[in-house]
């Protein structure tokens, strides 16, 4: 038993000596770090690396995830490029405030995105855009112009998904009234299953997919009344054609710089919705990757090998 434990403890220091190794061989401003700031009241998390002064990477994640997404994105960027991914109230590890307290909606949401990046003094940026992270990226966008140096879009709203079935089915409903109802028919994309298939249908090799990843999304979901945040949500997604239409707008007029790295399989947002941007951005970068929703798991180093090569040609200060 002593040699037993004798060896476990020298197989842990071994490990820790690896570890300890492998964090001073990364350059300080590639490291990642694990950051809050209070903005009114709200404990915001968010993931912040790369070097202060170098062109600023907003990574807005999606449902049901958060910043959690980008995990492996960040280092792949941060050699050259400052990011930011933050957690939105109610996801990851920021805040939950409770609904008598705080609005969820897009609008509020984006307001505390702003102001973080108030904090954070920055003043230009590229927004990685995904799912929900759409949703606050236009607002912050339209409110911004001068702001935004690119766009990199990956699976992201902005034009009618014009399915009456499939990933939307349940949701329809609740959208055209609002009852309760149709909010508790709506739970559907809250349970185990939806947030499962969300990483699974569509990809290439499931066994690239790390079920920590479902597993982690579903037990925040999980927490009491982050159900009912996230059906006020869903609920927001329906109340959105004045801003999408402002968003239209600012890449006609603006044409920024754009790359389309998106999942050609998604169920939510597929190739053929995706490819709707380009009559907007007909100047845009445009790859299907063949995968599905959370195309960062399964074609993470391709999104990341693409985007720095877009960055650097577009972005960069050097």
């Amino acid at each position: 038993m002593a040699d037993s434990c004798t060896q476990s403890l020298t197989i842990f220091s071994l490990m820790m000596q690896l570890e300890e190794g492998m964090s001073t061989m990364t350059p300080m401003c590639e490291q990642t770090h694990f950051r809050t700031e209070n903005i009114d009241g709200v404990e915001v998390f968010y993931r912040e690396a790369g070097p202060e002064d170098a062109p600023v990477i907003l990574l807005l994640h999606g449902f049901p995830t958060s910043s959690r997404m980008f995990r492996n994105l960040i280092p792949q960027l941060a050699d050259r490029y400052h990011v930011i991914a933050p957690d939105y109230p109610g996801f990851g590890h920021s805040d939950t405030p409770g609904r008598e307290n705080f609005s969820y909606d897009f609008d509020h949401i984006a307001d505390i995105v702003d102001e973080l990046l108030d904090r954070l003094n920055v003043r230009e940026f590229t927004p990685y855009m995904m799912d929900f992270g759409g949703s606050i990226g236009w607002r912050l966008a339209v409110k911004h112009p001068e702001r935004i140096k690119a766009v990199v879009l990956q699976n992201a709203p902005l034009y009618p998904e014009g399915d009456e079935g499939g990933f939307w089915e349940d949701i329809l409903p609740y959208w055209r009234d609002g009852s309760a109802e149709h909010r508790d028919a709506a739970r559907s994309y809250v349970t185990p299953e939806c947030t499962r298939d969300q990483y699974l249908h569509g990809v290439g090799d499931p066994s690239l997919m790390d079920p920590d990843c479902w597993l982690i999304d579903q037990t925040l979901l999980d927490r009491p009344g982050v159900d009912e945040i996230m059906l006020d949500l869903l609920y927001d997604v329906s109340k959105q054609e004045k801003v999408f239409g402002a968003a239209k707008e600012f890449l006609r007029k603006e044409q920024p710089p754009a790359l389309i790295a998106t999942g050609a399989n998604d169920t939510v947002f597929p190739e053929s919705n995706q490819r709707m941007f380009l009559n907007d951005l007909p100047h845009a970068e445009f790859h299907a990757l063949d995968t599905g929703h959370f195309a960062l798991e399964e074609k993470g180093s391709e999104i990341g090998g693409l985007m720095r090569s877009f960055l650097d040609r577009n972005v960069s200060d050097s």
